[in-house]
């Protein structure tokens, strides 16, 4: 249960703000509450972190233990270097109301975020990805939830800056993580 409470506060705070968010958030702004656009959200969302957490499992079964601090180490890191580096666009211009379209987006964006890195890292690092996908999933569905019903927030400055120091305190966990494993720290 540690790798499921572990990743689900992880997923949380590694979300607030990203791309995914800004992007939910700004088809709420403008073309209302759709229903739909929830749901796309929530599918995606489910998707990409039961995609990290099976390719999580792949490695569990391919690498030593000793690797698998080493792999969780540079997830994290990756982790905090996509909150740090990837900004949500100020303002999101959506040429269409495509659903498929949106879904695309969503999933080129969240395949490769912060909160399914965290998915992965904790799926290796605690060898428990069936946990940490279901951690992953759920904390998702929070954060496109979130985006969805409170649309004016994800953009806020309070809420970039709390993603930056996310992001920085993943990178030095992760680097932590790394180190250790070698002996260094």
């Amino acid at each position: 249960m540690p790798a499921f409470y572990l990743t689900l506060l992880a997923v949380v705070l590694a979300g607030l703000g990203a791309r995914d968010q800004a992007t939910v958030a700004a088809l709420a702004r403008r073309q209302g509450r759709r229903p739909a656009v929830l749901i796309v959200a929530l599918a995606t969302s489910a998707a990409t972190a039961a995609l990290a957490a099976y390719a999580a499992a792949l490695m569990l079964r391919e690498l030593p233990p000793p690797a698998r601090g080493v792999f969780a180490g540079i997830a994290l890191g990756l982790a905090g270097l996509e909150s740090l580096v990837l900004a949500p666009r100020r303002e999101l211009r959506e040429p269409t109301n495509s659903l498929g379209a949106l879904a695309l987006v969503l999933l080129a964006q969240q395949v490769a975020d912060g909160a399914r890195f965290l998915v992965f890292a904790m799926a290796v690092g605690l060898a428990a990805p069936l946990a940490a996908g279901a951690a992953g999933v759920l904390g998702g569905a929070v954060l496109a939830t979130f985006a969805w019903a409170r649309p004016e927030l994800p953009g806020t400055s309070a809420l970039r800056a709390m993603r930056r120091g996310t992001g920085t305190l993943l990178l030095l966990a992760g680097l932590v993580v790394f180190l250790r494993r070698f002996g260094v720290l």
